[in-house]
């Protein structure tokens, strides 16, 4: 095991990230894949899935070498825990093989188009338990942790740098899997979603779910994120100079300003303006001035982060 960057995260150091975007919505609208219960994992069961998966990847590792900025490859992983699994047909043993094989096909991938003006950081994708919008049943933290820890386990065996949870949605389950991450000596960052009104699926606030988790772990995470909502939906949250806001420093928005229920209706892709949502972007840094890890969520693909990318180095030149 030769983990590059897990003792020292180069985006820490303020420089322009990226990530992918919307990994499923691209497979499913854009690629013609079917994904049964949204897990892009399932793809690595034949060849044609995984050659799916590393042209998708290849296309945002290509942007971050050519426009010379760092880049995180997330594991396409965000439902390959036990749950969703054992619904699919994964044994144990077979699921843990797949969370690997996640790592080491974007090794490769940042074997090849990784620079020294492009460092690729490879992390470990963990979901949430239940709905990714709609937490109907909720663990405590000592319940989550004990159930995350059995993928970050094998993450932490693995070559990833970090393990990222992508779509909480209640601060009991972040906290547990922090937990869980700490325990193996994973870097770990926590990222919320939110509804239209800017409060968690849980109904709890942003700020006390950032405040909780610090409490609880020792502020661990190494840094926060916000994805799968529009920046409409939380940019008046995150209006404000309290300190909590500074340990936001990633976000991965939806294309798309419609509300999680709408989403989960929707029969057609909304892909939005990738240019408006740059734009967007931009206009966030005044809010979230640590804000340097970008990408995308539900509806993006790599137009859109083509475009924030293009966008936020421009402001950056303006201001040097």
């Amino acid at each position: 095991m030769t983990a590059l960057y897990r003792n020292n995260l180069p985006q820490t150091q303020g420089n322009l990230f990226l990530t992918d975007g919307g990994i499923e919505t691209t497979l499913i609208f854009h690629d013609g894949f079917e994904l049964p219960l949204f897990a892009a994992f399932d793809l690595f069961k034949n060849e044609a899935g995984r050659a799916g998966l590393r042209n998708y990847f290849t296309t945002y590792a290509k942007i971050a070498s050519e426009q010379g900025v760092g880049f995180i490859l997330e594991s396409p992983t965000w439902r390959a825990s036990s749950d969703w699994a054992t619904q699919l047909g994964y044994s144990t043993d077979e699921l843990a093989k797949i969370n690997h094989q996640s790592i080491d096909m974007l090794v490769e991938i940042r074997n090849t188009y990784a620079t020294e003006t492009a460092p690729m950081v490879i992390s470990g994708c963990v979901g949430p338990r239940g709905d990714g919008y709609n937490p109907a049943t909720m663990m405590t933290a000592d319940e989550a942790e004990a159930y995350h820890s059995e993928q970050i386990k094998t993450f932490a065996s693995s070559d990833a740098d970090m393990v990222a949870a992508i779509t909480m949605t209640y601060i009991a389950e972040a906290i547990g899997l922090t937990r869980a991450a700490k325990a193996e000596g994973m870097p770990v960052v926590i990222s919320f979603t939110v509804e239209t009104d800017g409060t968690l699926p849980s109904g709890e606030l942003l700020k006390d779910a950032i405040l909780a988790v610090d409490d609880a772990t020792d502020s661990a995470p190494v840094y926060y994120m916000l994805n799968c909502a529009h920046p409409t939906h939380f940019e008046s949250t995150i209006n404000t100079n309290e300190a909590w806001v500074t340990r936001i420093k990633g976000l991965r928005a939806n294309a798309s300003c419609m509300s999680h229920a709408e989403l989960d209706e929707a029969e057609e892709l909304d892909d939005g303006n990738p240019q408006e949502l740059a734009q967007q972007y931009n206009a966030l840094k005044q809010f979230l001035p640590g804000l340097n890890v970008v990408g995308g969520c539900c509806g993006t693909d790599h137009r859109h982060i083509e475009a924030i990318c293009k966008e936020m180095l421009q402001a950056t030149s303006e201001t040097l």
